[in-house]
């Protein structure tokens, strides 16, 4: 394989930085977990390893089995994705650039030897040690930074505000279980709508919504879950429905400081 970038995850936020490469020239490759648990189904790549193929803005997304079927797919101008949680095929695919996209807030295997240059987003990375390049995610002045010696802000578990809102607009499950969904993303929904159930094999526990707003972000029906883990995401701001199928702010300027740090690097586009 030749000049491409291999983006690990292909989460929401790592979908807007192989989008901004893809739609910048860029060949690029995902790895993916088995199971991915997106929130935001609706604009992550990841979607591909259980619809085999998603469009996200105009940038279609197609999942691979073989070396052979991601040249094709690269070939056709289109994004790869390979189920590869480990970095396992990183020597066949030989890239030039490796951007840890997990969001994990801790390193899960990535090293600087994977690539020539070497890009981690967010908390659990040290620029200079573990990876060349951290880009920050928190939200604030430093959004989508270009961090060369150091690490991004430490996560503090606290999403971002919107309108006011933070804690209140994201929910975890409180049980283990599987995911019983009653509405889609893209729903407008009320404080204290029924959103979902956990079926836990004993009880099926409702999930009702804790703010009003559009619902952003919702784990896959059928999704099996542990205690705690993050199911929902809700936009308190009811006129933005479109921003449940479009790339967030957030997402576009962190994909922009990734663009810029391998730009800097003098990496650009190839046949």
């Amino acid at each position: 394989m030749k000049n491409c970038i291999v983006v690990r995850g292909a989460g929401d936020l790592a979908t807007a930085v192989i989008h901004k490469l893809h739609n910048s020239g860029f060949k690029v490759v995902a790895l993916e977990i088995e199971e991915p648990l997106a929130i935001r189904r609706q604009i992550s790549f990841c979607e591909a390893v259980y619809e085999k193929k998603v469009t996200v803005e105009g940038v279609e997304c197609i999942f691979c089995n073989t070396e052979k079927e991601i040249e094709e797919v690269l070939s056709q101008h289109k994004v790869a994705l390979i189920i590869d949680p480990k970095g396992e095929k990183l020597s066949k695919l030989n890239p030039i650039v490796l951007v840890d996209g997990i969001l994990a807030k801790k390193n899960l295997g990535t090293t600087k030897d994977m690539a020539p240059l070497t890009i981690a987003l967010g908390p659990g990375f040290c620029a200079g040690e573990d990876v060349d390049v951290v880009i920050e995610t928190m939200r604030g002045h430093n959004l989508g930074r270009i961090i060369t010696n150091g690490r991004a802000e430490k996560n503090t578990g606290v999403p971002g505000a919107i309108k006011g809102f933070s804690k209140e607009r994201v929910m975890h499950s409180q049980y283990d279980g599987i995911m019983e969904n009653v509405c889609k993303i893209g729903d407008i929904v009320e404080k204290g709508d029924l959103l979902c159930y956990i079926n836990n094999y004993e009880k099926k526990h409702e999930v009702r919504a804790t703010i009003s707003g559009v619902l952003r972000g919702l784990l896959k029906d059928g999704a099996k879950v542990n205690k705690n883990l993050k199911i929902l995401d809700i936009d308190p701001r009811k006129e933005e429905v479109k921003n449940a199928f479009t790339i967030s702010d957030k997402a576009r300027c962190i994909a922009g400081g990734v663009l810029e740090a391998i730009l800097n690097n003098g990496i650009y586009p190839q046949n």
